[in-house]
């Protein structure tokens, strides 16, 4: 198929492109409650080929530089990909952009990822994932409904008109489950989980405090009000919490000027709690561009240290091109109080919202409370349910306090909580 494409993109004129080219191995269980309702395997082949077209410039001087994507399918004869190409190129002068390079050329034998999650059959791994997920759904008051568990391996190959030409492969497991009590109040709650090994006891871990989670739930009351809290904040908000900063200096934002940060600047201010300290390490060895990847510091004690970002956005700021980072994982050595100690009252942890989300524009984060613990000075822990949360990270920033506690998902390595001072909650009780 790479040869029908590179042949029609000869055909059609055109001289600068990129292929990706996708295989990918799934293995599928469904489940309701602890029973297996369905099995499903796919073995799929996906292409997507990116075309670029120059414009030339009425004034004179470097011409403009457009490109668009399409996807191709195996399945697709000559001519239908040879209309597709056109159709992409023809769009391509409409989507003109500043000149820039294209991605330096790279040329490297297959990487192949080593472990039992790329290594052992995908139904096994199924099945080992499906085991620790059901491993903590031993109680009578709380359960999971339901479950969506999927194992995939893929290899990727990324080839240019430039001459790149790289490959590798990857393995990771996803996917979601809904934990369920029915009694005094019948209440849901959703999780999802995604890792790249077989990290069976994380999963056990997530599944059993989803079980304690949904029955507090149910038990919860909407007597939180209105006011100022130490808010805490853990799993994957913490996460939400900290990709402001990966977003924040992303070279698109900082060439389009929404964010004005720059290298060696003290992003964080004064602070009088810990100093942020991040590193975007690389899970895969190029990015879809043909980029070789590889581990960036992104903060150091509050320290920008690095723009981060495609191609065409790093060649406009003038820093070398990093690749797109966000399939990275964020890492955070940060942590210095035990869980118990940084939850200690009075404050509001929160472990569960509608939606929970950071805007990386104006640095606000906020979301719907479904379940939260209020924690008494005097140690007395209240389930409760209702209100919302409305901070800033701009101010929270001046005084972070993080676990020791860790938290791993296939997108973070960091701390498990954080406690945020004085942060604004709307309350559901009087």
């Amino acid at each position: 198929m790479i040869e029908r494409i590179k042949n029609a993109l000869a055909r059609c004129g055109i001289a600068l492109w990129r292929i990706n080219e996708r295989a990918e191995e799934t293995a599928e269980l469904f489940f309701v409650k602890q029973q297996l309702d369905t099995r499903r395997s796919k073995d799929v082949r996906k292409y997507e080929v990116t075309v670029f077209r120059d414009v030339e410039n009425p004034d004179g001087g470097k011409p403009s530089r457009g490109f668009t994507s399409v996807q191709l399918a195996a399945s697709m004869d000559d001519g239908q990909i040879e209309r597709a190409l056109k159709d992409a190129y023809y769009s391509a002068q409409f989507a003109a952009n500043p000149y820039f390079e294209l991605t330096d050329p790279v040329q490297a034998p297959l990487v192949e990822k080593a472990g039992e999650l790329a290594e052992a059959p995908l139904a096994w791994s199924a099945g080992r994932m499906a085991k620790a997920l059901f491993a903590a759904d031993v109680q009578e008051d709380a359960f999971i409904n339901s479950a969506e568990l999927f194992v995939i391996r893929s290899t990727d190959r990324i080839l240019s008109s430039e001459g790149t030409d790289v490959s590798y492969t990857d393995a990771e497991v996803k996917g979601e489950f809904v934990a369920q009590c029915r009694e005094p109040e019948d209440v849901e709650l959703y999780c999802s989980f995604q890792y790249r090994e077989l990290d069976e006891q994380a999963l056990s871990a997530k599944a059993a405090k989803a079980l304690t989670f949904v029955r507090d739930r149910a038990h919860a009351q909407k007597v939180l009000k209105s006011g100022k809290y130490d808010l805490v904040l853990s799993g994957d908000q913490v996460f939400t919490i900290l990709y402001y900063y990966a977003a924040r200096s992303s070279a698109p934002m900082v060439y389009a000027r929404y964010s004005t940060w720059k290298q060696g600047e003290n992003v964080q201010g004064g602070t009088s709690g810990e100093r942020l300290n991040v590193t975007l390490r690389a899970v895969e060895p190029y990015s879809a561009e043909g980029i070789p990847m590889a581990d960036l510091p992104l903060l150091r004690d509050g320290e920008l240290l690095a723009c981060h970002g495609s191609n065409r956005f790093c060649r406009y700021l003038g820093v070398k091109p990093t690749g797109d980072y966000h399939n990275a994982k964020m890492s955070c050595p940060n942590g210095t109080v035990a869980f118990a100690e940084l939850k200690k009252g009075p404050c509001l942890w929160a472990v569960d919202f509608s939606d929970f989300q950071m805007d990386e524009m104006s640095g606000h984060f906020g979301g719907e409370i479904r379940l939260a613990y209020l924690i008494d000075e005097d140690g007395t822990v209240t389930p409760v349910t209702g209100g919302s949360v409305n901070g800033s990270i701009l101010e929270a920033q001046k005084d972070l306090a993080f676990s020791t506690d860790r938290y791993l998902t296939a997108d973070y390595d960091g701390p498990y909580a954080v406690r945020l001072k004085n942060i604004s909650v709307a309350g559901a009780g009087e």
